[in-house]
């Protein structure tokens, strides 16, 4: 009886509390969502000589505000190569059921697709298991989770005609009880690729799925730098084909590094600013120093603001 007491006196004395947390939290999260810029229309990317008509249902966002989302909100390591991402309508970065698709360019020549109706993926999908492996050593050295590839998505697929590959990945980060999906496109050119990348869990795999019809097509290389302008006296040829792409043999220079996370950071925000919230009832204390990321420094600075 004394416990049961106790828990409605706890509930009674922390639910104020919480419920100021969490409406701080999602103000934070909000402040986030609305310093973002997002673009429609045609929009020239940077890098690769091509352009993304945005699809519908979509919102563009630039490089820089796409690195920071992915580095400092999600908790990726940092990649100056993105050039932007397509975030759905609706949805926020900082949302639990976010998602959005990655843009890069890799100018590293020509990449012949004679290959694309050969490959055996399912030992391909063995040795690429046993490869990560290897990369998790390197991951842990760098102080971030391990990665265990659980098995396809989707089944890799070459689009003959729009020179397209595409393919998607189940993968599982550290100790996550949630999946995450990556769903990697290839838009071939004359000189290089560009590199479209979904993060997302697998709980958005069908809505991801849904959206590929309409991504295929957004992204598309300028006349004189498509995959049918190759010439092959003056063009560099990749040292890769289809089944290297797939394999994630371009990327061997980062290893999976390459691969990206959905949400690192932007929930351990908020749990650490609720941990400071009960910490300071218990303890009453303000002057123990925590070394936090910038994002999470400002919201426990606001919070505290808010609670005095």
């Amino acid at each position: 009886m004394k416990r049961i007491l106790l828990s409605i006196f706890l509930c009674l004395i922390f639910s104020p509390k919480m419920m100021a947390q969490a409406d701080t939290t999602a103000a934070y999260y909000d402040k986030i969502e609305q310093s973002l810029k997002y673009e429609t229309g045609k929009i020239t990317l940077t890098e690769g000589e091509g352009i993304v008509n945005v699809p519908k249902g979509f919102k563009f966002l630039n490089g820089a505000q796409t690195q920071h989302v992915l580095s400092d909100l999600w908790g990726n390591p940092k990649d100056e190569s993105v050039l932007g991402s397509l975030v759905p309508d609706g949805k926020g970065v900082t949302h639990s059921n976010s998602w959005l698709f990655v843009i890069s360019y890799q100018g590293d020549g020509f990449v012949k697709d004679d290959d694309a109706n050969d490959i055996d993926y399912d030992d391909l999908l063995k040795t690429m298991q046993e490869d990560m492996k290897a990369e998790n050593e390197e991951r842990k050295k760098g102080g971030y989770a391990e990665v265990q590839l659980i098995g396809w998505a989707s089944k890799p697929y070459y689009d003959t005609n729009l020179k397209v590959l595409h393919w998607a990945k189940e993968l599982k980060f550290g100790k996550d009880e949630v999946n995450t999906l990556n769903y990697d496109l290839r838009v071939l050119g004359r000189k290089g690729m560009y590199n479209i990348s979904a993060v997302s869990n697998m709980g958005e795999l069908a809505e991801v799925k849904a959206s590929i019809p309409g991504i295929l097509k957004s992204v598309e290389f300028n006349d004189g730098h498509k995959y049918l302008d190759f010439d092959a006296d003056t063009d560099t040829v990749a040292a890769w084909t289809i089944g290297g792409l797939v394999a994630g043999k371009v990327l061997a220079k980062v290893g999976f590094f390459a691969i990206l996370a959905k949400f690192g950071k932007v929930i351990v925000i908020g749990l650490i600013a609720a941990f400071a919230a009960v910490k300071k009832f218990f303890f009453g204390k303000k002057d123990q120093v925590m070394t936090r990321p910038k994002e999470e420094e400002e919201l426990v600075e606001e919070t505290a603001s808010t609670e005095e």
